[in-house]
């Protein structure tokens, strides 16, 4: 049972009659902060109040006069200046606790009415291996996917492979004149990923070399725009200096920016002049850019040489992601690369022009929308097609392939103004009433504040990564064991296996466990910690529960179906149980804005409520056996909806630790 959904139905049916739009009320019931003040509270009358222009409390008194909930509640309170308190009769929630006890879905019932959900995620370039920008799109994506099957959705889990296009084009030309022939045979990915880096170098250094005159132009122009802009604000009246200055500083970004752009592409140059056998490539390949697009342009029309190159380097790559995703325990129900919709690209432009919603502009074909300065671009003057066009005919192929009611997509916080325009247009093309949320995120940093690197420099591989967690978990794991008073009780096959757990866990949950909009800082030693909001804790509080079990010689089995029962005589068990029934309240609360945070969280204060309980209500040596029945049984339940919760977000548990 959701306490909060049934408590909020309950004051929906007492504010109708009050106000024409309870709805929106409804969110001000919520658990409260203090337990003083009872187990959950509605602050609604307060707003109401000031509408209707009479006191808060007189408002409150004549919502509780008219709510229902005598056979949950006991009486209802009215503190301050209008807040309602409730508190849950301990009857019932020792009657609700207990029917965890023998209910596999642990109080959380599916939804009435299932929704068709396709979700976008991980998505990596097959061309490279994946590194750790990939880590937070793939976790993400694959925890709501679980909720939302864990719920009843129907789930359609789509990783849209970057398995086509110019990178293509970029190691069909590397093979061609820059492949170590024994590197491909032994280490394929990796020679590849270094032919991609190499060729991609020398195109960019063409284009910074040719672009440095432009750079230093608009740069020269921006300062003479500058000085005339600082002049307007000397000369600025009073009322009109404020919009004067605020014109300056936007300048004065503008102009920085140009200098930034400029110093990079020097830095590119620099790179590549000091190393002489990148200048020597980079003298020998002057027109390396247009060649690339020759070979992808000639992939994209069935060229033999290039598709056989493509079809050779495919299974290949597609196995070195696969390895990743078993590390991570990650599964896709669709595999569709941009290949997959090639074919139905000049489709959806002819029939975007056709029905008015992209016209000619400078010899692109071009979408436009009110809201945007810039069109969204489907097809260059040079006749390719951009990610634009694959992603339109993705939408137009997942709503006539699934008919989905809603479509997720698990990219970072950039391609913000991409999915705007994307969904835009697609909404006017052929799908008005399709919801589409763009899942945004943020970077993971390393400590000094930038996106997380190597020392020289090169983005973290996301199976280094791997390693590394697991590695320091092994270490954690052999020193926690050896430092066991009664000796260290872990073979090392064990101490291996929990490692893999942990570490794995570790960069998944650290992941999952912040705001999925805000940045954080990778740090092993915080994944890894014992103490607070980590994967480490959470399986630990699962494996103290195996532990207790292991020491009282207890059979669970056996447990679950006797005449026991669950007792509450303690406020720590009272508090326990609660949060142990709040678990449907949790998973709600991760789809109101696709935040797994919210199961982490929850996670977290059940951890820190048995940790309670654990300390204050002896277990294997409670008073009576009754007691000791209750208490085994709320460790149980404890550790199922930690078991449950960790396996919704992609984690698994152990029994040792």
């Amino acid at each position: 049972m959701n306490i909060l959904a049934e408590l909020r139905q309950r004051f929906l049916e007492a504010l109708e009659p009050l106000v024409d739009d309870p709805g929106r009320l409804l969110e001000m019931i919520l658990p409260v902060q203090d337990p003083r003040f009872g187990d959950y509270q509605a602050n609604c009358a307060m707003p109401l109040g000031k509408e209707r222009g009479c006191p808060p409390r007189d408002v409150a008194s004549e919502i509780v006069e008219r709510l229902k909930v005598e056979d949950l509640c006991e009486p209802v309170e009215i503190a301050g200046p209008g807040f309602i308190n409730l508190r849950l009769r301990d009857d019932w929630l020792i009657e609700q606790v207990n029917q965890l006890v023998h209910d596999q879905r642990l109080g959380v019932d599916g939804v009435d009415d299932p929704d068709t959900v396709v979700i976008d995620y991980s998505s990596p370039n097959v061309a490279k291996p994946m590194h750790v920008g990939h880590i937070r799109s793939t976790v993400i994506g694959d925890a709501l996917a679980r909720i939302l099957r864990f719920l009843g959705h129907q789930v359609i889990a789509d990783n849209h492979l970057g398995d086509w296009g110019t990178q293509f084009g970029m190691i069909i030309y590397g093979y061609k004149h820059f492949v170590d022939s024994d590197r491909f045979e032994s280490d394929t990915v990796n020679e590849l990923s270094r032919l991609y880096r190499l060729v991609n170098d020398l195109v960019e250094y063409h284009q910074a070399v040719a672009g440095i005159d432009r750079q230093l132009e608009e740069i020269r122009e921006r300062e003479e725009k500058l000085e005339q802009q600082q002049l307007r604000v000397d000369e600025a009246s009073q009322d009109e200096k404020k919009k004067q200055s605020s014109q300056l500083r936007r300048q004065q970004t503008q102009l920085e920016d140009a200098r930034d752009r400029l110093a990079g592409a020097r830095k590119k140059i620099d790179a590549v002049d000091e190393d002489q056998a990148l200048a020597t490539l980079a003298a020998e390949h002057p027109g390396v850019a247009e060649a690339v697009l020759g070979e992808t342009a000639r992939l994209h029309e069935g060229d033999s040489e290039c598709r056989q190159l493509w079809e050779q380097f495919l299974p290949a790559c597609r196995a070195e992601i696969d390895k990743i995703y078993q590390r991570l325990d990650i599964q896709f129900d669709v595999e569709h690369g941009e290949s997959f919709y090639h074919s139905q690209l000049e489709p959806v432009v002819e029939e975007l022009l056709a029905n008015g919603l992209a016209r000619m502009s400078e010899q692109a074909v071009c979408v436009f929308g009110e809201k945007y300065d810039t069109p969204m671009i489907i097809r260059k003057k040079d006749g390719a097609f951009l990610y634009a066009t694959t992603d339109l005919a993705t939408i137009q192929y997942r709503v006539a392939t699934w008919q989905p009611d809603t479509l997720l997509y698990v990219v970072d916080h950039r391609q913000g103004e991409h999915f705007e325009k994307l969904f835009d247009a697609a909404r006017r093309w052929n799908c008005p009433d399709l919801e589409m949320r763009h899942v945004s995120f943020g970077t993971v940093l390393g400590d000094d504040g930038r996106p997380f690197k190597t020392r020289s420099g090169e983005v973290v591989g996301l199976e280094s990564l791997l390693d590394g967690a697991v590695a320091r978990a092994l270490e954690v794991v052999s020193e926690n064991d050896q430092a066991k008073p009664g000796g260290a009780e872990l073979g090392e096959q064990e101490r291996e296996h929990i490692a893999s757990v942990v570490g794995h866990a570790a960069i998944k949950y650290a992941d999952l466990a912040h705001n999925r909009t805000s940045d954080y800082v990778f740090s092993y030693d915080k994944m890894m910690a014992l103490e607070g909001n980590t994967a480490t804790y959470m399986q630990y509080s699962y494996a103290r529960v195996q532990s207790i079990f292991r020491r009282g010689e207890v059979d669970v089995d056996g447990l679950r179906s006797s005449f026991a029962g669950i007792l509450l005589q303690h406020p720590a068990e009272r508090h326990l149980a609660l949060g142990l029934l709040q678990f449907s309240e949790a998973l709600d609360q991760v789809l109101e804005d696709y935040r797994p945070n919210q199961l982490t969280n929850y996670l977290f204060d059940v951890a820190k409520r048995f940790s309670t309980f654990f300390q204050e209500c002896p277990v294997l040596r409670a008073e009576d056996e009754a007691v000791r029945l209750s208490r085994l049984l709320l460790c149980d339940v404890t550790a199922r909806v930690i078991g449950q919760g960790l396996e919704l977000l992609g984690i698994g548990v152990v029994d040792r630790m």
